[in-house]
C-alpha cells in the first residue's frame, strides 16, 4: 500500500505543477492581450524550418555570386600585368619604328657609303628581331604570373574550397621570385641603354635650336655649328660625311624621320621604365605569395598533427569505453 500511495502523491504533485505552469502562461497571454488589444484576433503560425522550404540565403543570387567572384581577383597582380604589357608594348613597338628611322637618317645624311654603316645596320636588324622575342616572352610570362596570382589568392581558396600546398608549388613560387628578380635587373640595363639614343637625338635637337635662335640666325658663325655622329661610336671615323653643319643640320631636324624617331625613342624609354616598375611590383607580390604559401604549409602540418592526435584520443576513449562495458 505504501508504494501505491507514494505514486499517487507524486502524480498529484506533477498535475499541480502543470496547472501552475498553464495558469502562469494564461496570465502572461492575458496580460499581453490587455497591453495590445489588436493582437487578440491575430493568428500566429510557426516559423517554417529549412526542411519545409528553402531559405533565400541558402541560394545566393547573381549579384552575390558576382561579388564573390570579384573578391577572388588578385588586383595587385592584375595591375602589374597591365603595366608590364603596356611597358613592353611601348618599348617594342616604338623602339622598332625608331630604329628603322635612325637607319634612314644615317643613310641619307651622315653616311652615304653603305659599307661604312653595314655593321650598324646588321646590329639594328638583330635588335629588331630581339624585340620580337622580348614581346612574345613577356606576353607569356605576364599571363603565367597573373595565373600564379590567381591561385595564391586567399579569396580564390575560399571559392574553390581548401587545398593543400605542396613542396613543388612552393618551389615554383620561389623560382618565379628569382626569375623576376633577374628580369628586373636586366630591364634596368635595358632602360639605361634606351636612354642613349634619347641623349643623342636631344643633342642634335638642342643644336638645331641654337641655330634657329635669333642671336645666331643673322651671323656668319651658323655654319660653324656642327654635329658629328662619329664621336658617339655608331659609325667609323672614316665615314663620309659624318659631320653636318649649319643649314644642312637644320634641314635634318625639320624632317619627319628625325621628329618621329626622337619622340618614339622617348616613348620607348618610358615603356622600359614602366616595365621595370611592373617587374618590381611583381617581385613584391610574388614574395608575399611565397611567404603566404610557406605559412600555409606550416599551418597545414599543424592541422595534420592536431587531427592525428584527436583521432588517437578518440581511439583511446572508445577502447576505454569498450573495456568498461566488458567489465560491467
Amino acid at each position: 500500500m505504501k508504494p501505491a500511495m507514494e505514486t499517487a502523491a507524486e502524480e498529484n504533485t506533477e498535475q499541480s505543477q502543470e496547472r501552475k505552469v498553464n495558469s502562469r502562461a494564461e496570465m502572461e497571454i492575458g496580460r499581453y492581450h490587455w497591453m495590445y488589444p489588436g493582437s487578440k484576433n491575430r493568428q500566429y503560425h510557426p516559423v517554417p524550418t529549412l526542411g519545409d522550404r528553402a531559405s533565400p540565403l541558402s541560394s545566393p543570387g547573381c549579384f552575390e555570386c558576382c561579388i564573390k567572384c570579384l573578391g577572388g581577383v588578385p588586383y595587385a597582380s592584375l595591375v602589374a600585368t597591365i603595366l608590364c604589357f603596356s611597358g613592353v608594348a611601348l618599348f617594342c613597338g616604338c623602339g622598332h619604328v625608331a630604329l628603322a628611322g635612325t637607319v634612314a637618317i644615317l643613310e641619307q645624311h651622315f653616311s652615304t657609303n653603305t659599307s661604312d654603316h653595314a655593321l650598324l645596320s646588321e646590329v639594328i636588324q638583330l635588335m629588331q628581331y630581339v624585340i620580337y622575342g622580348i614581346a612574345s616572352f613577356f606576353f607569356l610570362y605576364g599571363i603565367i604570373l597573373l595565373a600564379e596570382g590567381f591561385y595564391t589568392t586567399s579569396a580564390v581558396k575560399e571559392l574553390h574550397g581548401e587545398f593543400k600546398t605542396t613542396a613543388c608549388g612552393r618551389c615554383i613560387s620561389g623560382m618565379f621570385v628569382f626569375l623576376t628578380y633577374v628580369l628586373g635587373v636586366a630591364w634596368l640595363g635595358v632602360f639605361g641603354f634606351s636612354a642613349v639614343p634619347v641623349f643623342m637625338f636631344y643633342n642634335i635637337w638642342s643644336t638645331c635650336e641654337v641655330i634657329k635662335s635669333p642671336q645666331t640666325n643673322g651671323t656668319a658663325g651658323v655654319e660653324q655649328i656642327c654635329v658629328d655622329i662619329r664621336q658617339y661610336g655608331i659609325i667609323p671615323w672614316n665615314a663620309f660625311p659624318g659631320k653636318i653643319c649649319g643649314s644642312a643640320l637644320e634641314n635634318i631636324c625639320n624632317t619627319n624621320e628625325f621628329y618621329m624617331s626622337y619622340h618614339l625613342f622617348i616613348v620607348a624609354c618610358a615603356g622600359a621604365g614602366a616595365t621595370v616598375i611592373a617587374l618590381i611590383h611583381f617581385l613584391m607580390i610574388l614574395s608575399s605569395n611565397w611567404a603566404y604559401l610557406k605559412d600555409a604549409s606550416k599551418m597545414q602540418a599543424y592541422q595534420d598533427i592536431k587531427a592525428k592526435e584527436e583521432q588517437e584520443l578518440q581511439d583511446i576513449q572508445s577502447r576505454s569505453k569498450e573495456q568498461l562495458n566488458s567489465y560491467t
